[in-house]
C-alpha cells in the first residue's frame, strides 16, 4: 500500500478549451475601413413629413426665402437657434447627424421650388461659396499667391467663365443676413491650410452638396460640379469629420456628373490636385479619377495618352497610400481601353509600369498576343513606355521580343497622327538597337520593326523618321528654351524691379531719417535756447530786489518806504 506524506505530489489533468473559432460576422479592422465606402442618403427632419412641407409651401416667397436663410442654413453650416425648438428647451449644440438633416431640408426644398430659386435667388450658393472658397477657386490645392505649381492660376484656367457661370453669385450676396459671422469666424479653422471658415462651417457646405447630388436632377448639376475642386480640398482638413464628409461629396458630385464634363472638367481639376501638398489630397482625386472610369469609360479612354504619365508620376509617391490609389486608378483608367487583343495583357503592363522589374513578364504577355484590332493612340499610350524600357535593358533577347511586338503592333495603327507623339520615344532606341547589338538576327528584327514604325509615322524611310523626329526634338528643345530663357527674363525684371523699389525705398528711409535728424537738432537747439532763457532770467532775479510779481523782496511792498533797506530816492 502507497504511504502519502506531505512531499507527495498529484498531477491533475485539466481540460483544454477548444479555441474560439472567429464567426464570419466578425470583421476585421481592415475589412470596416471607411475609405471607398458609400455613406448612406441623408434624411431630413423637418421637412420629411408632407404636413410640414405642405405648410412650408403655402408660405410667400419672401417668408420662404427669410425661412430658408435664417433657419435652415444656419443650421446646415454649424449655428443653432437658441429657441427654435421653443422656450422650454435649452439651446443644443450642432451635431454631423443636425449638420446632415439641415442639408437634407435644403435639398428637399431645391426638389420642390427648383434649384435656381433656391440656390439662386434665395443665395444659398453664395454662402457656400464663401464657406468653402473664401479665397476663390484659384486658390484651392495650395495655389494660392506665392504657393504652389501654379501660383494663384491653375485652378483659374480650368474654371473658365463656361464651365463655372452657375458661380456668378455677386446678385445674390446682398440679401444674406448679416448675423451669419461665418465667413470671419476662426474657431475651429485649419489655420495650416490657410482656411478661415469654421470646420462645422465647412462640413455643412459639405453636406449640403453631397444632399443635392442625391436628389438625382440634371438641373443641380450646373451648381454642384464646379465645386469638385473645394470638396477634393477638404479631403486634406485636419479634421476628420471634415474629410469625411469632403469625401463623400467628391464621390456624390463625381457620380452626379454628366459623363461629357469628364474631358473638360472633371479630370483637369482632378490633375491639377495631384499638384496639392496634401498626399489625401492626391489619394482622394486618385480614387475620383478611378471612379470617373467607370462611369465615362469612352472619354476616359481618350483621354489615355495625358492620364497615364500624369498617374505613372504618383506611383512613386513616398506616401503608401498614394502609391496604392495611384495603382489602383492606373489599372482603372487602362481598363477603358477597348482594344480585344490587348485587353488581357493590361494587368501584366500595368504590374510592369509600377515595378520596372517585371517589364519582361508583361512584353512575354505580349508576345502572346495576335494584333487584329486597330491600334489607336489609347492602346499605344499603355505599350509604348513598357516597350521602350524593355529596349534599354542589357539582355539582347528581350530587346528582339520587344522589336517583334513593335512590328506587329505598327501595321495596325490607324493614323501617323495617333502614332506621332510616341515616334520620339521608340524610333531612337530601335535605331541603337540596329547599331549596337551584336546578333545578327537581332538587328534584322530591329530594323524590320523600325521600318514597320516608320511607315506608321508616314515617312518614306527610317532617316526621314529619324530626320523628322530629330526635328521636332529640336523644336521642342528650342521652344522649352524660349521658355525657360522667358521665365528666366521675368524674373529677371521682377528681380530688377524688387531691386529699383528697395533701393527707392532706402533712400526714403534715408531722407526720412536725414530730416528727422535734422527734425531733432533743431528742437534741441531750441530746447538749449529756452533753458538759457530761463537761467539768464534766474540770474537776473537774483541779481534784483524786486520779485516776479514787482514787489519788494526786503518789505514786500511795491514801493519800499524808507525804513527799507533797498530805500532808493530813485
Amino acid at each position: 500500500m502507497a504511504s502519502i506524506s506531505a512531499s507527495t505530489t498529484h498531477k491533475v489533468g485539466i481540460k483544454k478549451k477548444a479555441p474560439t473559432k472567429v464567426t464570419a460576422t466578425k470583421k476585421s479592422a481592415k475589412s470596416v475601413q471607411r475609405r471607398g465606402s458609400v455613406a448612406p442618403k441623408l434624411k431630413g427632419s423637418e421637412l420629411n413629413h408632407p404636413d410640414s412641407l405642405s405648410k412650408f409651401l403655402s408660405l410667400d416667397e419672401s417668408q420662404q426665402k427669410d425661412r430658408t436663410l435664417n433657419e435652415f442654413l444656419p443650421h446646415c453650416l454649424g449655428e443653432r437657434a437658441t429657441f427654435h425648438e421653443g422656450i422650454a428647451k435649452p439651446h443644443t449644440a450642432s451635431t454631423t447627424q443636425s449638420r446632415g438633416s439641415a442639408a437634407a431640408d435644403i435639398a428637399i426644398l431645391c426638389k420642390e421650388l427648383g434649384p435656381l430659386v433656391v440656390l439662386k435667388r434665395f443665395g444659398v450658393l453664395a454662402e457656400i461659396e464663401k464657406t468653402l472658397l473664401p479665397l476663390g477657386i484659384g486658390a484651392v490645392f495650395g495655389n494660392g499667391p506665392g504657393a504652389g505649381i501654379h501660383p494663384g492660376g491653375g485652378m483659374r484656367k480650368i474654371a473658365s467663365a463656361v464651365s463655372l457661370a452657375s458661380m456668378d453669385s455677386t446678385g445674390a450676396t446682398d440679401d444674406i443676413p448679416s448675423n451669419m459671422s461665418i465667413g470671419t469666424s476662426t474657431i475651429g479653422t485649419d489655420s495650416r491650410r490657410g482656411k478661415t471658415t469654421p470646420a462645422n462651417a465647412r462640413e455643412g457646405a459639405l453636406l449640403l452638396l453631397r444632399a443635392l447630388c442625391e436628389l438625382g436632377l440634371k438641373a443641380t448639376e450646373p451648381f454642384v460640379v464646379p465645386l469638385l475642386a473645394a470638396a477634393l480640398d477638404e479631403c486634406g482638413s485636419s479634421s476628420s469629420s471634415v474629410r469625411e464628409a469632403a469625401e463623400d461629396a467628391s464621390v456624390a458630385i463625381v457620380a452626379s456628373a454628366n459623363p461629357f464634363a469628364a474631358t473638360r472638367f472633371i479630370v483637369p481639376v482632378i490633375f491639377e490636385a495631384l499638384h496639392s501638398p496634401e498626399w489625401r489630397v492626391k489619394a482622394a482625386a486618385l480614387d475620383r479619377l478611378a471612379q470617373v472610369a467607370e462611369l465615362a469609360p469612352r472619354q476616359v479612354s481618350r483621354l489615355l495618352p495625358k492620364i497615364i504619365p500624369t498617374v505613372t508620376a504618383q506611383v512613386w509617391d513616398t506616401k503608401p497610400q498614394v502609391t496604392k490609389s495611384a495603382k489602383e486608378s492606373l489599372l482603372a483608367v487602362c481598363q477603358t481601353n477597348d482594344n480585344p487583343d490587348v485587353m488581357p495583357a493590361i494587368p501584366a503592363v500595368v504590374n510592369a509600369i509600377s515595378k520596372p522589374a517585371d517589364t519582361y513578364k508583361a512584353v512575354e504577355e505580349l508576345m502572346a498576343t495576335t494584333f487584329v484590332a486597330t491600334v489607336d493612340a489609347s492602346t499605344l499610350s499603355i505599350l509604348c513606355p513598357i516597350l521602350s524600357r524593355g529596349l534599354k535593358e542589357k539582355n539582347a533577347v528581350r530587346k528582339r521580343s520587344c522589336c517583334v511586338v513593335i512590328e506587329n503592333m505598327s501595321r495596325l495603327v490607324d493614323s501617323p497622327n495617333a502614332v506621332a507623339p510616341f515616334g520620339p520615344l521608340l524610333v531612337p532606341e530601335l535605331k541603337t538597337v540596329v547599331e549596337n547589338v551584336q546578333f545578327e538576327d537581332i538587328r534584322d528584327v530591329a530594323l524590320s520593326a523600325l521600318q514597320s514604325l516608320t511607315r506608321a509615322l508616314g515617312h518614306s524611310d527610317v532617316e526621314d523618321a529619324v530626320k523628322a523626329i530629330m526635328q521636332a526634338e529640336a523644336e521642342l528643345a528650342e521652344a522649352e528654351q524660349k521658355r525657360i530663357e522667358d521665365a528666366l527674363e521675368a524674373e529677371r525684371k521682377a528681380e530688377e524691379e524688387q531691386r529699383k523699389k528697395e533701393e527707392e525705398e532706402r533712400r526714403q528711409f534715408k531722407e526720412a531719417m536725414e530730416a528727422q535728424r535734422l527734425l531733432d537738432k533743431l528742437a534741441l537747439e531750441e530746447q538749449e535756447k529756452e533753458k538759457e532763457k530761463a537761467m539768464l532770467k534766474k540770474e537776473q532775479q537774483k541779481k534784483s530786489t524786486k520779485s516776479a510779481s514787482g514787489k519788494c523782496q526786503g518789505c514786500g511792498l511795491k514801493k519800499c518806504p524808507k525804513s527799507c533797506l533797498f530805500y532808493s530816492k530813485k
